[in-house]
């Protein structure tokens, strides 16, 4: 026997080498990689116990070994509906399993016993919970019909709906609930200074004989009979609870939901999407693995509608092409000249300095918008009712037109940049994404400089307590404002655009209204409409307690709205975005908006002065100065492990052990994805080696069909084990010429 021979068992379990198996594409590159390396005996030994994992391992008998015992202790714990067999072995393993449990003892009888009944239990209570899951029903429905892209967007307006009733409940039982149950079972401590000019609050609550539009109104805006109530900050005027054993410090229940609601919703983005970053962590960018996904495994199998199928096929269509043009585009950069180079270079400086401009233009007509609103909302005298409330939803207009706008003129200006047609995709999206929510900024960039500047003299409170009394209330409204617009534009949009266009698509033969066809369900732009209105609710929260409510019901709705347009009135993209099959895309723009919505509650949290006549911060001079005043009445101890806490000392050696975690994942993450490309490179190996042995069948059926012409029966398969069937076309295996053994599946 060689020392270089391939190893494997035959039926009486003895040890014995095939010269075919030494032919093998694998093992003789092993051959060629042994004969280049300079090692000795020790070198050749370890590379024989390699061939294992190779793809002529599997006759090896360490790995024969190990593929007995591994499947055993496996098969052993996971229940017999979930092993990927057919029927007949199910049914032997429960027999062989019955049979091994009647030879245990009565204890490890009880034991398994339990521990199947247990895991019953467990699956009942995951499918009774799996049950309860909101909208279950028509969600498996839109599955069903339009497959898992559109899915995605209704699962994500799901998982939202669930966020926004949880902010809702922490700030409901921390802010709300004792403001509500205090009269009746403790006293409340207000502390405004009346005698101050600072702490003047006057009352927007219009008296006499109101008009029943300027109910509507103030429904819409906020104001009227609604700002002193419980869905604004300044009705939240109690600076301490007290109840028989206990007394409860509202200003600091108020910052410390704040931050848990900011907290939670970053910790439960980021769980959610840990499963698409570790996907994206060890994507391939090689195209060939693209292309054999998409042509082996794109297809959606929930699909059952026809229509859906014919825009599935036509999507997948869609999608190679795209990976095609990209190729060629990629050649295409890369035969470029030096003088083709500066051209493509200067077209897009040019064109990025006419977005910046359009982005400043926007930004600019928003801040306008913003500062004429506020003056015409501080004149008394009321013209019109519906000219009052073009002015009160002014800046939620011009965002609203802004927002149209500019998608279409980033659409338009991509095509002359000369980017691959996925950048064109992920490039046009992330510059809606800024300007809807850097838009927001820029409105409370307009309100803050209109707070904070009293004309010439420096304000005497700390802002403009003339204007605006209760500052954190006006934005507060702002926020409610455009949450309500925002629906209502969703709603107009359905009934009055979408519905409308269906119709006449439907019922006019023109060629304007064929060239114009159906809506199409983009889910880019629906999504970010989403995260736009989600962003609009973190940071209004602060200002406004019930919106999370209000945004539940609203999203509540949207999920009706936009499943009966998507039903009735629109149809699928033909071009679907490529993340839409998984919400990773979907929770990163929900992280910036996360991100950017930090950022102004931070800065009015931390540096302007809180109102002096209204909310629970009357008696600080900021928001963040109740939590320093909270540490030091604790105890000493306490307060002394506190400062040592936020200490530069502890944030230093913190930041270090930080960095040192960081590096370890980031290693750890080089070496799962260096296992992962040896894995791919093992899937190529045991691709030649199973080309090799299909051809090697082929020939060895041919010689068998040539040496019995006359026999009808089929022929008789090698005397070596293959784990083909003896029933092979040939026609299908030798239809090509053979390929050589360097040629990749």
């Amino acid at each position: 026997m060689e020392v270089d021979s391939v190893f494997y068992t035959d039926r009486s379990g003895r040890v014995s080498s095939n010269p075919l198996l030494d032919q093998l594409p694998s093992y003789q590159s092993l051959l060629y990689r042994r004969k280049s390396s300079t090692a000795g005996t020790k070198r050749r030994s370890s590379s024989r116990g390699r061939i294992g994992s190779s793809g002529s391992g599997k006759w090896g008998v360490g790995t024969i070994s190990r593929r007995e015992e591994k499947p055993k202790s496996q098969t052993e714990e996971r229940p017999i509906r979930e092993l990927p067999r057919t029927m007949a072995e199910k049914r032997r393993d429960n027999t062989q399993r019955l049979e091994e449990d009647r030879e245990l003892s009565s204890l490890k009888q009880l034991e398994h016993s339990t521990r199947r009944h247990l895991r019953r239990l467990r699956d009942d209570v995951h499918q009774w919970l799996g049950s309860l899951k909101l909208w279950r029903g028509d969600i498996h429905l839109i599955e069903g019909m339009f497959g898992t892209g559109i899915l995605s967007y209704f699962s994500f307006l799901r998982f939202l709906v669930m966020l926004n009733l949880i902010i809702f409940v922490l700030m409901f039982s921390f802010v709300m609930l004792p403001i509500i149950i205090a009269p009746n079972v403790s006293n409340i401590t207000y502390n405004l200074n009346l005698e101050s000019e600072c702490s003047v609050y006057p009352s927007s609550a219009r008296r006499g004989l109101v008009i029943f539009h300027e109910h509507i109104t103030d429904l819409l805006s906020g104001g009227g009979f609604l700002e002193q109530t419980y869905l604004f900050y300044g009705y939240y005027r109690a600076d301490k609870i007290h109840f028989s054993n206990s007394t409860y410090n509202l200003p600091l229940a108020y910052l410390l939901v704040t931050i848990a609601y900011l907290f939670f919703s970053l910790i439960w983005i980021v769980k959610r999407s840990a499963t698409g970053f570790k996907r994206n962590l060890v994507q391939d960018e090689d195209r060939f693995q693209s292309f054999c996904n998409k042509i082996f495994a794109g297809w959606d199998f929930c699909i059952t509608n026809e229509n859906a199928v014919r825009l599935k096929r036509s999507s997948l269509l869609y999608e190679l092409r795209t990976d095609l043009e990209e190729e060629r585009i990629k050649q295409k950069i890369a035969d470029r000249t030096r003088k083709e180079r500066c051209r493509i270079y200067l077209i897009r400086l040019i064109l990025n300095l006419f977005v910046i401009g359009v982005l400043m233009g926007c930004f600019y007509s928003i801040y306008l918008a913003t500062i004429f609103s506020q003056e015409v909302q501080m004149d008394t005298k009321k013209d019109n009712f519906i000219v009052d409330l073009i002015y009160e939803y002014l800046p939620s207009i011009v965002i609203t037109l802004a927002n149209f706008i500019t998608p279409l003129l980033f659409s338009a200006i991509i095509n002359y940049e000369d980017y691959s047609p996925a950048f064109e995709i992920r490039f046009t999206l992330m510059r809606c994404v800024f300007m809807r929510l850097t838009s927001i900024g820029v409105l409370l960039f307009s309100l803050w400089s209109q707070i904070t500047t009293c004309g010439k003299e420096p304000c005497l409170c700390g802002y403009n307590h003339v204007l605006y009394s209760c500052w954190e209330t006006r934005i507060g409204q702002e926020m409610y404002k455009l949450t309500i617009f925002d629906f209502i534009i969703i709603f107009a949009v359905t009934v009055f655009v979408e519905f409308p266009r269906k119709l006449i698509v439907q019922h006019c033969d023109c060629g304007l209204a064929k060239w114009f066809g159906q809506q199409e369900f983009a889910i880019p732009q629906n999504v970010l409409e989403i995260v736009y209105g989600q962003t609009i609710c973190w940071i209004g929260t602060f200002y406004s307690p019930m919106l999370p409510a209000i945004c539940t019901m609203k999203y509540f709705f949207i999920f009706y709205i936009k499943k009966v347009s998507l039903m009735n009135n629109c149809r699928p993209a033909t071009r679907p975005f490529r993340a839409s099959s998984s919400n990773f895309f979907f929770l990163v723009v929900l992280l910036i908006g996360l991100a950017l919505a930090c950022l102004p509650v931070s800065f009015s949290v931390a540096q302007i002065n809180s109102s002096q006549a209204c909310g629970p911060f009357v008696n600080y001079t900021t928001s963040w100065e109740v939590l320093p005043n909270t540490v030091s009445e604790l105890p000493h101890g306490i307060k002394t492990l506190l400062f040592a806490l936020s200490s530069e000392a502890f944030a230093v050696s913190f930041f270090v052990v930080t960095c040192l975690i960081m590096f370890y994942v980031i290693a750890l993450a080089g070496a799962h994805k260096r296992v992962i490309n040896q894995l791919r490179e093992q899937l190529v190996v045991e691709g030649r080696d199973k080309r090799f042995l299909i051809q090697k069948l082929c020939q060895a059926q041919r010689l068998s069909a040539i040496k019995s012409p006359g026999s009808k029966s089929q022929p008789r398969s090698p005397s070596y084990h293959t784990s083909f069937s003896n029933n092979f076309n040939e026609s299908v295996f030798l239809a090509h010429s053979p390929p050589d053994s360097s040629t990749h599946v």
